[in-house]
């Protein structure tokens, strides 16, 4: 696992050996067709857009400047894996501050793996009164023969679990 004492030598044996899968323009193209269909999807809806931390940071501030509609943006914090590579039980550090009664919501985290903790963040955005969850990530794990808890409205890539 690394982490904040990792020693920077670490780092940089692990992006050296390390396979790249995507290059910046696939994935940057990627980001623009996710993009495209969100907006098709969502323009006249004034949806929240709320990135699931810390995961979703990146790709919701690659995603949110190329969504030319009203929008609004909060955030939520929930995990399962607390610096692990395994989850575990989810722990909420914080949920959105803006009411979702009668909201679109549009959830943006990095990969969807099992799929448990957006199952739990999808339910409790309808217990708060949302009309319609949506969820968009960039890379999506392919589980083999196992099926998600959730799946996604929008990703990027399927990748090799």
């Amino acid at each position: 696992m690394i982490n904040q004492k990792t020693p920077v030598k670490n780092y940089q044996k692990v992006i050296k050996d390390a396979e790249l899968l995507y290059t910046d323009t696939e994935i940057n193209k990627t980001i623009d067709d996710i993009s495209k269909a969100i907006t098709r999807e969502l323009k006249t809806s004034n949806p929240i857009i709320m990135p699931i931390m810390i995961g979703g940071l990146i790709l919701a501030g690659q995603l949110i400047p190329k969504l030319n509609f009203p929008l609004q943006i909060d955030y939520i914090h929930a995990t399962r894996y607390n610096g692990n590579t395994r989850g575990g039980k989810l722990n909420w550090f914080k949920k959105p501050n803006k009411s979702l009664a009668d909201k679109t919501i549009l959830l943006i985290d990095d990969i969807l793996d099992e799929g448990i903790t957006l199952s739990e963040i999808i339910k409790y955005c309808y217990s708060q009164g949302a009309k319609k969850v949506l969820s968009a990530v960039l890379v999506k794990k392919n589980l083999e023969n196992k099926k998600p808890a959730e799946n996604v409205d929008y990703f990027g890539f399927i990748v090799p679990n």
